[in-house]
């Protein structure tokens, strides 16, 4: 009976993920938000970068509640939050109102929403915690496919004000109907047949960190920065990426926004295929081999002009900026187990919210300065591959390290297989 509700649970995680992921559709609303109202791209674009901003505290936020009172109240107020800014977002009609609803209150609903099917999930695939986690922030990867093309419809037939209105119910809808079928297994859960240290040698699962305890190792901030070096490298492609194919092959903004179709796609499988290959190589390995991927491919794109070829290295970059988010749940909680993970990667998570502040100026800046994109592609390219000695020099944290902190387990925490 539990393994057929686990993958119930995970169902309707992934469905979650998807009416968050809509976040990522953002770019269509631009344009028309604009017209409506006569403010600038930049000043619209603002609004989501202020919900991705607070994505990682709230997110962090939710941890801490889900270890007091489960994930399914956690994931209910999501909705009622997600839901209500992104209606409200219909009838603001100036800026401070549209950074309120859309990017205070919906991004507070994205990221307590965000964390739930991950800290969830792990708990009941403690078998599968790469592919699990990998599906799951899939959907989130996908939801701007599902989302982009039902908005512009929508804005066509009765304007954006009210298609914010209309999304915004729906969210509320599905995520609050998900969210009712999130729950933690039982204590002391297996799937049947699962024995960690004999299907996983290695891997850390006797031994559970608490948030404090595993903020007094070394490994949790080198996690960080791990993340937050992928994901700036991708986030500085997914910002650029259509006046970018313009200047560099020199098509038009049609065509390039073909390209950004193309890369939403690998942000959604990548989460998946990454994390997936990660419970077989490890983790360590996986990013290792996606910074020097980023690394060659940004090496690539400072030289080359046809679009084709562009738009393949894009694809190859946003891949792996979606193996990030794919498999740094898996990675975390291999390192800290799987108890309090809501809260320990849900803190790790502001690594998000700082690059997609960090990664869009660092491009913008560098063109500025270079007075062309290329040039901005070579220092990333540079970046990445400085970026990959972290995972190299990755190892799995032991007790004595959370000494001072109270760690009350006996012995070290078993090596872990990443």
């Amino acid at each position: 009976m539990n393994t057929q509700k686990r993958w119930l649970i995970a169902a309707a995680g992934v469905l979650m993920q998807i009416a968050f992921g809509a976040v990522y559709a953002w770019s269509v609303f631009r344009i028309p938000l604009s017209h409506a109202h006569g403010w600038t791209i930049a000043e619209v674009t603002d609004a989501f970068e202020i919900a991705i901003f607070v994505v990682g505290f709230a997110a962090f936020a939710g941890g801490l509640w889900m270890k007091r009172s489960g994930p399914r109240s956690v994931a209910l107020a999501a909705a009622v939050l997600y839901g209500l800014g992104t209606m409200l977002a219909g009838s603001a009609h100036s800026l401070s109102n549209l950074y309120l609803t859309y990017g205070l209150i919906g991004g507070a609903g994205l990221g307590l929403g965000y964390i739930v099917p991950i800290a969830t999930l792990v708990k009941w695939f403690p078998d599968k915690r790469g592919m699990i986690t990998g599906l799951a922030v899939a959907g989130f990867g996908a939801g701007a496919l599902v989302t982009a093309p039902a908005a512009n419809s929508l804005m066509a037939s009765v304007g954006v004000g009210r298609t914010f209105e209309v999304l915004g119910l729906a969210y509320l809808v599905v995520v609050f109907g998900c969210a009712l079928f999130m729950r933690n297994p039982p204590d002391g859960y297996a799937p049947a047949g699962y024995l960690a240290t004999a299907s996983h040698p290695g891997r850390s699962a006797s031994q559970d960190f608490t948030l404090r305890q595993a903020l007094g190792t070394w490994q949790w901030y080198a996690l960080w920065l791990t993340l937050f070096l992928n994901t700036t490298a991708g986030i500085a492609i997914i910002s650029q990426a259509s006046p970018m194919a313009q200047e560099i092959s020199g098509v038009s903004a049609a065509t390039a926004a073909g390209m950004v179709g193309l890369i939403s796609i690998a942000n959604g499988s990548g989460r998946f295929l990454w994390a997936w290959f990660s419970d077989a190589v490890g983790r360590r390995t996986v990013f290792l081999m996606m910074f020097l991927l980023q690394s060659a491919a940004f090496l690539l794109l400072s030289q080359v002009h046809q679009f084709a070829l562009l738009s393949l290295l894009a694809f190859l970059i946003l891949l792996c900026y979606g193996g990030g988010f794919g498999t740094m749940p898996a990675f975390a909680t291999d390192y800290f187990g799987a108890a309090q993970i809501g809260s320990i990667y849900g803190l790790m998570l502001t690594a998000w919210g700082c690059a997609a502040v960090f990664g869009p100026s660092l491009v913008a800046g560098i063109r500025q300065a270079t007075g062309h994109y290329q040039g901005a592609m070579s220092w990333l390219a540079l970046a990445t591959l400085v970026s990959a000695v972290v995972p190299l020099l990755l190892r799995p944290p032991r007790e004595r390290q959370s000494r001072d902190f109270s760690f009350q387990g006996v012995g070290a925490v078993p090596p872990v297989r990443s």
